[in-house]
């Protein structure tokens, strides 16, 4: 089957099943030859090479310009393929892989030493997650190998969505994208930590720290506040030290709730479009129509950070499409889903305003 490329970066689309199986045959071979796959998860693209090939994962650093203190997380098919990669698995990861794998959930645990240290930043520990995307699911096995994939973008841009967001960081740098359609859940996995003590939360995601409590029945430390640049060492979790998710032009985050923020929202929107800055919007349906600019993006209602999530990655993209000189965001509250969304809402931003 002949495929089409874009910069010799092939496109695999899994049309019908012959075409499906062909696509993954393609991509399977690519990765046990040590090349770089992007594929589709529920969460975003990931970036795909084989996890214990630590030539095929400093290729993954390479293409993306990661910094090589920057741990990956590693892809696997269940607890049996995970457990070839760990030392001990807690009583916690067997309650939580019943409940939430495949899914975007990544544990971290301590890891054997087949895994190459470039793939876990040199840490003893190393995460792992079992993809909810059926065409991941069926690229891991085919491939035979679990699958360092880190999401397929430049570092720092925002994470890719679709295969079209892939190709404009990624094409020409890596072999192939598997297209499987836009991604459900829209931003990348929760990340708890099993290492010692009580669970930690590293990254919000698509399972909430709500969920995760109320599955293993007890409190769970959050350390995902603030936004990374203060953190010293290498982070124990991929999104914990660089600003992130950036779209090109500069952008401001307000943050807070009711009248107080409006103000602000307004006050700054105003402000850009007197200096004769081409303004962009990230706001909420409530607040449709109250602030005027030439690009106006609605997330969601206020009452759906699940939308809001799914959406965000596209949003901040179509940011750079529209040619904005700036952005103002509104902040949501930060509970359930909304912890995902307004983390990588600061990750993103070049200055978090906060109003009471």
């Amino acid at each position: 089957m002949t495929w089409p490329s874009v910069k010799g970066t092939i496109i695999l689309k899994a049309g019908s099943p012959n075409e499906e199986d062909s696509a993954l045959q393609y991509a399977a071979e690519i990765l046990k030859s040590g090349g770089i796959v992007a594929f589709p998860t529920e969460t975003v693209y990931g970036l795909g090479a084989n996890a214990l090939d630590a030539e095929a994962v400093e290729g993954i650093f390479k293409v993306k310009m990661r910094p090589f203190d920057n741990p990956l997380i590693v892809h696997v098919t269940g607890m049996e393929q995970a457990e070839e990669l760990v030392r001990f698995s807690p009583q916690e990861a067997a309650v939580l892989a019943g409940h939430f794998w495949p899914g975007p959930l990544t544990l971290i645990f301590p890891k054997k030493e087949l895994v190459p240290d470039i793939t876990t930043a040199g840490l003893s520990s190393v995460a792992v997650r079992v993809p909810a995307h059926p065409l991941a699911l069926k690229l891991i096995s085919r491939a035979g190998i679990p699958l360092a994939a880190p999401s397929a973008n430049l570092s720092g841009r925002p994470s890719p969505t679709t295969a079209d967001h892939v190709l404009e960081d990624m094409a020409g740098r890596i072999d192939a994208v598997l297209d499987g359609g836009a991604c459900s859940v829209g931003v990348e996995s929760t990340v708890l930590s099993l290492l010692s003590g009580p669970p930690a939360l590293l990254r919000p995601g698509g399972v909430t720290l709500e969920m995760l409590e109320a599955v293993l029945q007890k409190k769970i430390l959050d350390l995902t506040a603030g936004r990374g640049e203060d953190f010293k060492g290498v982070p124990p979790s991929p999104g914990m030290k660089y600003r992130h998710y950036a779209p090109r032009a500069p952008l401001y985050l307000v943050e807070g709730e009711g009248a107080s923020q409006k103000q602000q929202l307004v006050a700054l929107s105003e402000s850009f479009t007197l200096q004769g800055r081409r303004l962009g919007l990230i706001i909420f349906e409530e607040s449709e129509g109250v602030f005027p600019a030439p690009v106006v993006k609605v997330l969601s209602s206020r009452k759906d950070p699940r939308l809001a999530a799914e959406r965000l990655f596209a949003v901040l993209r179509s940011m750079d499409s529209l040619e904005v000189e700036v952005i103002v965001a509104e902040g949501l509250e930060e509970k359930e889903m909304g912890r995902a969304v307004m983390n990588r809402l600061r990750k993103a931003a070049t200055k978090v305003i906060r109003v009471e």
